[in-house]
C-alpha cells in the first residue's frame, strides 16, 4: 500500500520546476514501484502516462537483468538516446521512479542529468513513502523497490 505524505498538486509543482530548469525538458512523470503513475508534469495526460508507464516497464525489466548479469550492484538510472530526444529513467530510494524526456538540438543534457540526480536526491519531500507489503514481508522478498536500489 503506498502513502501520500505531499498531495498531487505539491508534486505536480515539483515536476513542473525540474522541466522547467532545464531547457529542452518536455514533461517528467513519476511512477509507483509497481508502475502507476502518481504524478506528471503540466505536459502529461492520461494516456501519455499510461503510455510512459509500459514503456518504463520494459526498460527497468532490461536495466534488472543488466544488473543481475554484470554484477553491477543496483539499478539507479537508465538513459534511452535517440535521434532527436533523450529518456531519463531513475529509480528512487523508496521504490518510486522518475522519468524525463527532453528533446531538440540545443537541449541541455549534462544540466538533465544533473537536475535529475538532484530532484532523486531529494524525492522524499515530493513523493509518497512505499510501505513495504506484507506479502513480501512474509515471504522475505523485499519487492521490486528493494531490487531498484
Amino acid at each position: 500500500m503506498t502513502h501520500a505524505v505531499a498531495t498531487e498538486d505539491s508534486l505536480t509543482g515539483a515536476l513542473d520546476r525540474l522541466v522547467d530548469r532545464v531547457h529542452g525538458a518536455e514533461f517528467a512523470v513519476v511512477l509507483s514501484p509497481d508502475g502507476l503513475p502518481l504524478g506528471g508534469s503540466r505536459q502529461v495526460g492520461a494516456k501519455l502516462a499510461e503510455q510512459i508507464s509500459g514503456i518504463v516497464a520494459g526498460l527497468l525489466a532490461l536495466g534488472l537483468a543488466a544488473t543481475r548479469t554484470c554484477d553491477g550492484g543496483g539499478l539507479r538510472q537508465i538513459v534511452v538516446q535517440m535521434s532527436r530526444a533523450f529518456l531519463f529513467v531513475a529509480t528512487i530510494r523508496n521504490g518510486t521512479i522518475l522519468t524525463v524526456r527532453i528533446a531538440g538540438d540545443d537541449a541541455e543534457v549534462g544540466d538533465m542529468a544533473y537536475e535529475v540526480a538532484l530532484f532523486v536526491g531529494q524525492a522524499e519531500r515530493h513523493l509518497p513513502v512505499r510501505l513495504e507489503p506484507a506479502s513480501s514481508v512474509q515471504s522475505g522478498d523485499a519487492g521490486v523497490h528493494q531490487r531498484l536500489r
